[in-house]
């Protein structure tokens, strides 16, 4: 932190020795003046930024605008200057004059400013429709009320974008398909479990998502399919503004959420923060029949919780050239799920019931410091940012009517801290090429505790007490990089690499009930290379190329390497393998879009080659064979290959229609090892008759999803959403097409529309259901159902907004001046 702080005072020194140097050569001076107001509002402006330029575009000195909007720079050389009047939020306006030829006070007048459409997004304005954007590296979803109203956290609505999928039995979340994906928030990885993650993130507080499918090499190399990254809103207009949102989901349970997100500047500081929170109730229901011994087995979950997420910051605007800024997002979350598992045999039923209490606190700290130099463009980002997380989980299971195990209770306790540091430097060296380079630290460390009354199984057939296991995972990573992009008129480029050195050392400790320890420890540390290069050209306005390649690395996630039981049924129980090593993929992306007179269309190609693919492996307990239970664990298999195709649109047939359509479809080829038992007597099965299958699968998925917006007038509007996801076909089982339709409505009223009142019902026929059909390890058919054919109603009022309603304050800064060469 010292060091950080030594190098902000260096740069800050620098940059205004800087701003208030002049040549020592010219002798004659001039003077600027002037007005800046709101163009819309004819109301002035403080605290906008006043710069002047030669003509190279090289800064020579400047100043601020006072509370009534005037602003006097004086010591301005002789010459052809540009006069850059800037503000965030509004348009920047230029002028160029002549200090000099018997003029050398230069009354530029009343300058109007106009804001910036993309500063109205960022504040609070929420667009009715969502609109998909595809851009060099990435494709823009900005989320309209009618994503918002989809339901109430980020869970219900990455359902509804395109090449996002949610399982809605365990939360995990895939991207064309496939379940090897970071989710970052705001650029940042969390220490959350995703599917927790995504269900506390109220939906009123997301401003963007960003689906990153073939990542230059800036960014973290992690995910097979690429990243989706969660924007939230953050406010910089000037003044006091705010967006309160209130929602009721309902079908068996009600689901309240609820969020508000405030800023205030006055110029020299900008203010913000957001709290959202969801509280509710939710039902799961299925069942499973077993054809090998007609056993039935029916399952029932309530999951309660209630979540509370705060993000409170500030960024301190030094002068135009420096910037400090930090924030910290808070997140809480308390959760009770109850369940049970039915088996129904022909002569004999047995039960399981559970009760599972959890909660955990996370809290993320970012420290940030910009600095501008007087190049335009040429940047250097420094930030810090710690991560911590802790949770507990105290589990009871009673059984009924089974031989064993006998009732017993989990309690596991998980610590995790993740610290990253990073160095960013921009540095176009001229009007069409740029460097970019950059040093990264990530430093992960994990420590799980897990106890239990319950008994189990040794090597060597006994029933002993289960042993206590501590797990600890510490992963260190430092990285660097360099990209190189450069502008031949119809031509862009950029070419990139990527190097990082990784360290892992692990160790799980069991004790046991003699006090006699067992000890597994795990060392695994690698360097690798990430090459990635770009490739657009864009004919003419209305018709872009674009061909991307990356090589990216899914290091083993925690639940996947941790020996620790992540969860059971009376039948399966799952396992992570400390043995696992990381998957590495050579992707490559070309990508068209053409803009139409009423819209634009975007069509896609991917093609993946797979190192030492990572996937399930479903084998016998061997400590209680003839129970034909099985465990499930990972490992990695040969190389294999994926390819998909996907298609978007924007499109506006009418005035009162809009259209958001998207269509996917992509294959990959999945492989496994799964063992069965090789007899029929399965009450006098051994190790013997245990038979290993290599299982390969290729399976082709597609999807299907439009949204329809009808804008009846300028407050009522109608929406339609319909969503079809194809067969697929995994190692073990196959899951029947899946299908919804969505309606709504939304009516904005008050002045300004400030206040929006929408209604929605989703799943209207109550088609949406996961079923299935296997034959390994045992033939089976089931299906699970959730709450989907929901109702939701909700509430948004804006307020604030007034761009003079910090004028009233007075200028409190004593270093604050206007004039005089310096930058404020």
């Amino acid at each position: 932190m010292r060091p950080l702080i030594y190098l902000c005072a260096i740069l800050f020194s620098i940059s205004i020795a800087q701003a208030k140097t002049t040549d020592p050569k010219i002798d004659k001076t001039g003077t600027v003046f002037g007005t800046v107001l709101d163009a819309t509002l004819q109301q002035p402006l403080p605290y906008v930024n006043i710069i002047i330029k030669d003509t190279k575009n090289a800064n020579i000195t400047g100043g601020i605008s006072l509370d009534d909007g005037t602003f006097t720079i004086s010591q301005v050389p002789e010459g052809d200057i540009i006069v850059s009047i800037q503000y965030i939020g509004y348009k920047t306006v230029n002028k160029t004059i002549t200090i000099g030829k018997n003029k050398y006070n230069v009354n530029l007048g009343t300058i109007l400013l106009e804001e910036a459409a993309e500063g109205l997004d960022a504040v609070t304005v929420v667009a009715e429709v969502s609109t998909i954007q595809q851009k060099v590296d990435r494709k823009v979803i900005t989320v309209g009320k009618d994503l918002t109203t989809a339901g109430t956290n980020a869970s219900d609505i990455m359902n509804n974008i395109p090449s996002v999928s949610i399982d809605q039995q365990s939360g995990n979340i895939s991207l064309r398909g496939n379940e090897n994906v970071r989710v970052m928030v705001d650029g940042k990885l969390s220490n959350v479990p995703i599917a927790q993650l995504l269900k506390q993130i109220p939906s009123t507080s997301i401003k963007e998502i960003e689906l990153i499918t073939n990542p230059s090499a800036k960014y973290n190399p992690e995910g097979m399919s690429g990243i989706i990254n969660i924007k939230l809103h953050k406010n910089t207009k000037i003044g006091f503004n705010g967006n309160l949102n209130v929602g009721l989901t309902h079908e068996v349970f009600a689901k309240f959420n609820s969020s508000i997100d405030m800023n205030y500047r006055n110029g020299k500081f900008n203010f913000y923060g957001n709290y959202g929170n969801n509280v509710g109730k939710y039902d799961n229901f299925g069942s499973i029949l077993r054809l090998d011994d007609n056993s039935m087995q029916n399952f029932k979950f309530l999951n309660s919780g209630t979540s509370h997420l705060y993000k409170v910051g500030v960024d301190f605007y030094v002068n135009d050239k420096n910037t400090l800024s930090f924030f910290t997002n808070q997140n809480i979350y308390n959760g009770n799920n109850s369940g049970s598992a039915i088996i129904n045999y022909p002569s004999l039923t047995q039960s399981q019931l559970f009760n599972n209490t959890s909660g955990n606190n996370s809290g993320q700290y970012n420290l940030a410091y910009k600095h501008e130099f007087t190049d335009e463009n040429e940047t250097l980002d420094i930030e810090i940012d710690y991560n911590d997380f802790e949770s507990d989980e105290l589990a009871n299971f009673n059984f009924f009517n089974f031989d064993f195990p006998n009732n017993y209770v989990d309690n596991v306790d998980t610590q995790r801290q993740q610290t990253t540091v990073n160095i960013d430097y921009v540095k176009p060296v001229n009007d069409k090429t740029k460097i970019e380079a950059g040093l990264e630290a990530r430093l992960f460390n994990t420590n799980i505790d897990y106890t239990s009354t319950g008994q189990t199984f040794s090597s060597e057939g006994d029933i002993i007490p289960t042993p206590s296991t501590g797990f600890d995972y510490n992963r260190d990573i430092y990285s660097a990089y360099f990209t190189y992009g450069k502008t031949l008129e119809k031509w862009n480029y950029q070419v990139g690499i990527r190097g990082e050195q990784v360290n892992v050392n692990a160790d799980a400790l069991k004790t046991f009930s003699d006090a006699s320890t067992e000890f597994i420890p795990f060392e695994n540390d690698y360097f690798q290379i990430y090459p990635s290069a770009f490739i657009t050209y864009n004919p003419t306005e209305k018709n872009s190329y674009q061909l991307s390649f990356s090589r990216r690395v899914d290091r083993p996630g925690l639940q996947q390497v941790n020996p620790i039981r992540e969860w059971s049924t009376p039948r399966l129980s799952s396992f992570g393998n400390t043995k696992l090593q990381p998957q590495f993929t050579n992707s490559l992306e070309t990508n068209y879009t053409r803009q139409l007179k009423k819209g634009s269309i975007t069509a896609g190609v991917f093609y993946r080659i797979i190192e030492d693919n990572i996937n399930r492996y479903v084998f016998i307990d061997r400590t209680n064979i003839t129970s034909g239970n099985s465990n499930l664990s990972y490992d990695n298999f040969d190389n294999t290959t994926a390819y998909g195709f996907e298609l978007s649109t924007n499109y506006r047939p009418t005035k009162w229609w809009s259209l958001n359509g998207s269509f996917d479809l992509y294959s990959q080829k999945q492989q496994g090892i799964i063992e069965v038992l090789n007899t029929d007597d399965i009450q006098n099965a051994t190790v013997d008759d245990i038979l290993e299958q290599n299982n390969e699968v290729e399976t082709i998925i597609w999807n299907v999803r439009a949204f329809n917006n009808f804008k009846v007038s300028k407050k009522l509007s109608f929406s339609l959403f319909a969503m079809y996801r194809g067969e697929e076909e995994s190692l073990q089982f196959t899951r029947e097409p899946m299908y919804m339709v969505n309606t709504g409505m939304r009516y904005n009223f008050l002045e300004d529309n400030r206040a929006t009142l929408s209604f929605n019902y989703n799943d209207i026929f109550n088609t949406m259901k996961f079923e299935f059909e296997g034959s390994t390890p045992f033939p089976n058919i089931g299906g699970f159902n959730w709450e989907s054919n929901t109702w939701n109603v909700a509430l948004s009022y804006r307020f604030g907004g007034n761009n003079y309603s910090a004028l009233k304050r007075k200028q409190r800064e004593n270093d604050t001046k206007s004039g005089g060469g310096g930058y404020m």
